[in-house]
């Protein structure tokens, strides 16, 4: 890794100097070092059960791994080593993955560090919003090896080069560079939408906006749009994609002008666009913003087909080894689905599902269009969830028949469970489950005793 490191690093100091023709002295655009800066997330509302103990980040995804092992797989990949993720709600899940996963060598000058949040003799407040939580920190990243800091969220699927970003940063001599990809009128309201000039740099911009007339002012000319994705509805408009990179000095001037401002799309971006040089750089690749249940679940579901927009076999993915057995599967019929590693199962049918790491199936159950992210420990192995004494084996006991539902880690299935598919749009709060969108929800270490029924019908009696 460190060969590549040095690479990435001389090709972006070739590139620089050569598009800016300068020296490569300081202030001519060489790249000495870039800073990332993963920001955990809030508090994940649109995401529970999934993040009732757990921040955003450390969702599981695709069996195996957590969401905030994308971004982390992108800055190693794009030769980036010096990493910050900012935590702060239920963040030990989160703080115990990144922990055991990403460490450097010690001849290495690359490192990933937690930084939570806390209290200061400055600042008595914890984070208030993703600016504040990059402002609270600006005194670590102030480093002289430091020229740029890119600012990625933790709970984003998609592939990018930051290296390619970066380049272009330097050659338009922008301040600010913000990710942006095109949208159709459907997902407008949902993000923060941008106008660029005919050189890209951006001279409006408007979070979340919902009136119509508005969102007529920024209706991406097709110029703009020429080679990106023809798939999108027209009209389109340039949407951002929260992943931004800053020249330090920058950074730090914006953050500091006005400190009651806490978030970078309602505050802080618009205020920098007035006075500064601030660009956009326009990506034409697969990206989904894990927001809520039905976004997670649907990615998830993508990762099924024959050729994913998003897959796990053209570019690693980082995450924790956990040296596990190969999986069994004794007489059953598998198809398009995703098995990990360190599963048990018995004469069962499974469609289209996510099976996770140490899934216990037993026989005679049918799952479709289903994700089960296993669990963390084998039964008698040691720590255990706290549960009531006739609560089931761990797993997924016999003959249940379970469609379209997210199966939390830990979880107890006991036999004759049925699940059943409820209508899109349905929402419900149970005591030991919970339905979103129409999804039905198991949180972690939940407990189903046997022979319940979940279906439209029996939750009319």
């Amino acid at each position: 890794m460190n060969a590549g490191i040095a690479r990435q690093k001389a090709e972006w100091k070739d590139k620089s100097q050569a598009g800016s023709g300068s020296s490569g002295k300081k202030g001519g655009g060489s790249v000495k070092e870039v800073l990332c800066v993963i920001l955990g997330g809030g508090r994940g509302v649109r995401l529970h059960p999934l993040t009732q103990d757990r921040a955003k980040p450390a969702v599981p995804l695709g069996g195996k791994y957590r969401l905030v092992d994308v971004p982390m797989s992108n800055c190693l990949h794009s030769g980036l080593n010096k990493i910050y993720v900012l935590t702060q709600f239920n963040s030990n899940s989160l703080n115990r993955h990144i922990s055991r996963t990403y460490n450097f060598d010690m001849f290495s000058n690359g490192f990933v560090e937690i930084l939570a949040a806390q209290q200061t003799p400055d600042d008595l407040n914890w984070y208030q919003g993703t600016a504040d939580a990059v402002r609270q920190n600006l005194k670590t990243f102030d480093k002289p090896d430091i020229e740029y800091v890119l600012i990625l969220s933790g709970d984003q699927l998609y592939r990018m080069d930051f290296h390619v970003l970066i380049r272009q940063h330097i050659r338009t001599k922008a301040e600010v560079t913000l990710s942006a990809i095109p949208v159709g009128p459907e997902d407008a309201s949902r993000y923060g939408v941008l106008k660029t000039d005919s050189e890209g740099r951006i001279v409006a911009f408007c979070e979340k906006p919902k009136d119509p007339a508005v969102l007529d002012d920024f209706i991406a000319p097709e110029s703009v749009l020429k080679g990106t994705n023809h798939h999108i509805p027209r009209p389109a408009y340039l949407a951002s994609m929260g992943i931004y990179i800053f020249n330090k000095n920058a950074l730090s001037e914006v953050l500091q002008a006005d400190k009651s401002e806490t978030d970078f799309g309602k505050e802080i971006i618009p205020e920098a666009i007035q006075s500064r040089r601030v660009h956009s750089f326009l990506f034409n690749g697969y990206w989904e913003d894990i927001g809520t249940i039905r976004a997670y679940y649907e990615a998830s579901m993508g990762f099924l087909g024959e050729s994913p927009q998003f897959d796990f076999y053209s570019r690693r993915l980082y995450t924790h080894s956990r040296y596990l057995p190969a999986s069994q599967a004794h007489d059953c019929a598998l198809y398009h689905s995703l098995l990990t590693e360190g599963c048990i199962i018995r004469k069962a049918r499974i469609h289209r599902s996510i099976i996770g790491l140490r899934s216990m199936i037993g026989s005679g159950c049918d799952i479709r269009e289903s994700i089960l992210m296993g669990a963390d420990y084998y039964e008698g192995e040691g720590y255990q969830e706290p549960t009531f004494p006739e609560a089931p084996p761990l797993g997924i006991g016999r003959n249940c028949r379970i469609e379209r539902a997210i199966i939390d880690k830990n979880a107890r299935i006991g036999e004759n469970v049925v699940i059943e598919r409820f209508p899109d749009g349905y929402e419900f709060d149970g005591v030991r489950y919970a339905i979103r969108e129409g999804i039905v929800v198991i949180p972690r270490a939940g407990v189903i005793p046997s022979g319940t029924v979940v279906s439209p019908e029996s939750l009319k009696k």
